[in-house]
């Protein structure tokens, strides 16, 4: 109960903590839409660029490889990524929205919250090695978002959009958040075949570190979240959060369960896909449709709802992890 407690009060309050500040910003300075972004870009910095590289190099350095089948992981995790856009262009269909609407529904199923929510939940439950696991399944999650979740969810959003997938790949090698990413796991590997034993402060320091560097960037998304036409895009706020807190994890599970991962390191790497698949929405869904004039107002209430659903989902994970 501790650990659920705590997942959820830290997820909660680090978004009540950037609401208010960007309401107070917003109540005290007449130029707030443009200190909010300067804002939000500073704290995501520090924390992605600074503090939860340093957790994620030192999990690198202890996970082990054993088993190889647990090098599955990262193709799993592109496979079920994209399976969550292509049931968001389902929903779409369904719920017949065309354009703007249906890029935003396709990015809101592809883009999953698995750094900070999930590397929260990941590191409280599971402990390092669980967080250790979790960065193996990111190992591609940051090409896949650039090449092709952003160009695609500007590709749906017209019919007649050019899907320039090699400006975007060239771009990648530019992101600040790709290059540390990248270094980062290298760095983390190089580090754990090289022999060297990880200092034991090591341990100390991430349990700082990955509470911290969530909190941070949880704050961040609180200082964007708007509570507009939340009742307008109910139906597709809804449909979201049943493909992201129901079928997903359902078809992560199976997938997970068919290649064995239930008999790895007492079912670790299936507990990974079925936390990862159970995640809610991405900030970077959000940020696409502000890039491409999507429709925003939809765009945050799918994530509102999808996010509220943790609610539920954190003690729900908790007790199917005890289970299996």
């Amino acid at each position: 109960m501790q650990k659920i407690l705590f997942s959820l009060v830290l997820i909660i309050s680090g978004l009540i903590c950037g609401y208010l500040l960007q309401q107070l910003i917003r109540f005290k300075y007449q130029q707030a839409e443009r200190v909010l972004p300067r804002l939000r870009k500073v704290i995501q910095y520090i924390s992605m660029l600074g503090i939860m590289p340093i957790s994620f190099v030192g999990v690198l350095w202890i996970i082990s490889f054993d088993n190889l089948r647990i090098i599955l992981l990262p193709f799993v995790a592109v496979v079920l990524l994209l399976t969550g856009g292509g049931l968001g262009l389902l929903g779409a269909k369904l719920l017949n929205r065309t354009g703007a609407q249906k890029s935003v529904m396709f990015s809101c199923g592809f883009f999953s919250n698995l750094g900070s929510i999930g590397g929260l939940i990941s590191y409280v439950f599971l402990g390092e090695q669980g967080f250790a696991m979790l960065a193996l399944y990111r190992i591609f999650e940051e090409i896949l978002y650039y090449s092709v979740g952003f160009p695609l969810t500007k590709y749906f959003k017209t019919d007649d959009e050019n899907l320039n997938i090699l400006r975007r790949v060239m771009d990648l090698g530019r992101d600040p958040f790709f290059i540390v990413a990248t270094s980062g796991f290298l760095l983390g590997l190089a580090l754990n075949f090289s022999g060297v034993q990880r200092p034991p402060q090591y341990e100390t320091l991430n349990s700082f570190f990955v509470p911290i560097g969530t909190f941070m960037i949880l704050m961040s998304v609180g200082l964007g979240m708007r509570f507009s036409s939340i009742s307008h895009n109910l139906p597709e706020g809804l449909t979201i959060a049943t493909i992201k807190h129901l079928i997903l994890p359902v078809i992560g599970a199976t997938t997970a369960w068919l290649l064995g991962f239930h008999h790895i390191d007492n079912g670790l790497p299936f507990k990974i896909v079925l936390l990862c698949t159970s995640m809610p929405i991405a900030f970077n869904a959000l940020v696409v449709s502000s890039i491409y004039d999507l429709d925003l107002d939809l765009a945050n209430t799918c994530w509102l709802i999808s996010t509220s659903c943790l609610v539920a989902v954190v003690p729900l994970l908790y007790f199917l992890f005890e289970l299996i």
